[in-house]
């Protein structure tokens, strides 16, 4: 296979002498080039025979399943799909090692993919994917279709010569809409930014690049504690990561890298032993979900191959280690080879690994996040909720009422929340966590008025007064000018180390109303000393004494019980925002209500 452009492609992994920029020691895991190649020529034989193996198993599922992605094209406008199988098939066509390479049965199932991007691609060089005309959507077709492209050119192969000119009209017909159209979150700037390079990489034009300036002259969204404002673990790693490096190699900013590396060094702290990512920070979607590293494992790779960051290879080498035994359940593990053919440097053998840390205690003051690690434990604590300042549930707040959670090993406290019945405000959600002498505080403060007579400059003789909101629903009682008579509802919680586990000390009042402490364990383990509660699937509730949950061989026991009775029923208000609407906050797992009447003091314990 003749040797291809540096940027765009490898040489089997026979590569040419100098083609890999980033040098290795050298190991078992390291295959030096031929024709007196240096050791900056070295490839990771396993990571690079990993990859073609994942992406050629691939190759059946997708090319049987292009009529299934060109109806979701066709009839839903979803351009993704197609974009990144087309990437898929792409690549072991073009890679020397694939059992795929230059397979003739692959250039039909190519070619209807990319004739069906072009003829759903609008005439301003749009796609719709579920919003019209839509410039952040678009790029995200875009990039893998620049992916391509570049691979499909360096690669050459005469009987792709139709789908590359396909590829090239699209190309260039998006360049007009991304130069001009407009974004609705944040990292849609950042991949915006990343096709419109891809673009220009090929065909420079001035506008590509003044647009790329004018969204990068905002500054990039990172909090001082590596957060990006989203702080999210899917789009960080999906989106904003791989956009940045891709802006950094080909628009020459290596500025840009620093952010993905105060990126990395955030994540290194919110990892879980078992691969999941800590998330109940994020504003988007993912803090009611659980994440797993895989889709950070190019960034990984990147940053310490450039750095010779031992930690960020040993994570890389973790994710590997874990594709090796097909545990990846987010982005197939094939689908990384055409980013390691796009950029080669990738496939050089990581530095030695140092490990990452396992003892810290870490403060994202940001993001009001306490991380703890000790062996095989871990521990968050969470008090930056978006709710204290608007008091609103949306899309794009953090508004997760998790305030505690915990690891022993393989038995996991999910979530710990606390809901009083309070004029159906719903959960607690602490306004910061702050260190005190021997653990952590939460707290937060809630109050509702009981609205008196309006004042007489503000009487309507007619009696149409403004529609407003009262904190807890709108109606027509001009809300803001009258006087009110409050109630009001203190928490706090303090939280200390103790005996291998934790006391949470609670303290709520002055109101009184019932609550409910809401402790919810990992789905499979075994609980014991709890009663079912009728009605209420999964949950149960903790009277009297301690109850354990067990996974394996892990063990967390938990209590006291604090009794029950109709003055504080096993009920979880999730409050009038979601109710209203038919939703709730019932977290998936296995719940455990401890029940009280506040003002109420009451300590926790987990051990």
């Amino acid at each position: 296979m003749t040797p291809l452009p540096r940027r765009h492609l490898l040489a089997g992994t026979a590569v040419a002498g100098g083609l890999l920029a980033v040098g290795a020691p050298g190991g078992a895991s390291a295959e030096a080039a031929p024709g007196g190649a240096s050791a900056g020529g070295r490839v990771d034989k396993p990571f690079l025979a990993l990859l073609t193996e994942a992406a050629d198993a691939r190759v059946a599922e997708v090319a049987d399943g292009v009529d299934t992605v060109l109806g979701q094209l066709n009839n839903l406008g979803q351009a993704r799909p197609a974009a990144r199988s087309l990437r898929l098939l792409t690549s072991v066509h073009v890679w020397g090692d694939a059992a795929h390479h230059h397979d003739g049965a692959l250039l039909a199932p190519m070619t209807r993919l990319v004739d069906a991007l072009a003829a759903a691609q609008f005439d301003d060089g749009l796609y719709d994917q579920g919003a019209v005309h839509s410039p952040p959507d678009t790029a995200f077709s875009i990039v893998d279709l620049g992916l391509v492209y570049g691979l499909l050119d360096a690669d050459g192969h005469t009987g792709t010569r139709a789908i590359r000119a396909t590829l090239k009209k699209i190309l260039l017909k998006a360049g007009k809409g991304l130069s001009t159209g407009g974004v609705h979150t944040p990292n849609h700037r950042w991949k915006v930014c990343a096709a419109l390079a891809r673009i220009n990489s090929f065909w420079p034009d001035a506008r590509y690049t003044r647009r790329i300036d004018a969204w990068l002259a905002e500054g990039v969204d990172q909090y001082d504690s590596g957060q990006y404002s989203e702080r999210s673990a899917t789009y960080a790693p999906i989106v904003t990561n791989p956009s940045l490096l891709t802006l950094a190699r080909l628009t020459e900013r290596p500025a840009l890298y620093a952010h993905v590396r105060r990126n990395l060094d955030a994540t290194l702290h919110l990892l879980e032993p078992d691969g999941e990512v800590e998330t109940v920070h994020s504003r988007r979607q993912d803090q009611k979900t659980l994440k797993h590293l895989s889709e950070y494992w190019m960034q990984f790779r990147a940053l310490a191959l450039r750095e010779r960051d031992g930690r960020f290879a040993d994570v890389s080498a973790t994710i590997q280690r874990r594709g090796a035994d097909q545990t990846f359940d987010e982005t197939p593990l094939g689908d990384f080879l055409a980013e390691v053919l796009d950029h080669p440097e990738l496939a050089a053998p990581l530095p030695e690994a140092t490990g990452v840390p396992d003892e810290f205690t870490w403060r994202d003051k940001d993001c009001g996040l306490v991380r703890i690690a000790r062996g095989r434990t871990r521990t968050t604590i969470f008090g930056g909720t978006d709710f204290p300042d608007v008091h609103a549930i949306s899309s794009g707040l953090s508004t997760n009422p998790t305030f505690f959670k915990w690891r022993k090993g393989a038995a996991i406290l999910d979530s710990l929340r606390l809901s009083p019945q309070f004029f159906s405000l719903g959960h607690f959600r602490a306004e910061d966590v702050a260190r005190t002498a021997d653990g952590w505080r939460l707290w937060a403060e809630v109050r509702a008025g009981f609205h008196l007579p309006l004042p007489p400059q503000h009487r309507r003789p007619d009696g149409r007064y403004p529609l407003t909101d009262d904190g807890r629903f709108w109606s027509a009682m001009d809300f803001p000018h009258r006087p009110k008579e409050w109630r009001t509802l203190r928490t706090e919680v303090r939280i200390a180390e103790a005996d291998g586990g934790w006391n949470l000390d609670v303290e709520i009042g002055e109101s009184e109303v019932p609550l409910a402490l809401e402790l919810c364990f990992r789905s499979g383990g075994k609980l014991t000393g709890v009663d079912p509660v009728p009605g209420q699937k999964d949950t149960y509730q903790l009277v009297k004494g301690y109850g354990t949950y067990t996974s394996g061989d892990d063990v967390i026991t938990f209590g006291p019980g604090n009794g029950s009775g109709p003055r504080q029923p096993a009920v979880v208000d999730s409050g009038e925002r979601y109710s209203w609407m038919g939703g709730d906050l019932t977290p998936a797992g296995q719940r455990v209500l401890i029940t009280g009447r506040s003002p109420l003091r009451y300590r926790l314990t987990l051990r």
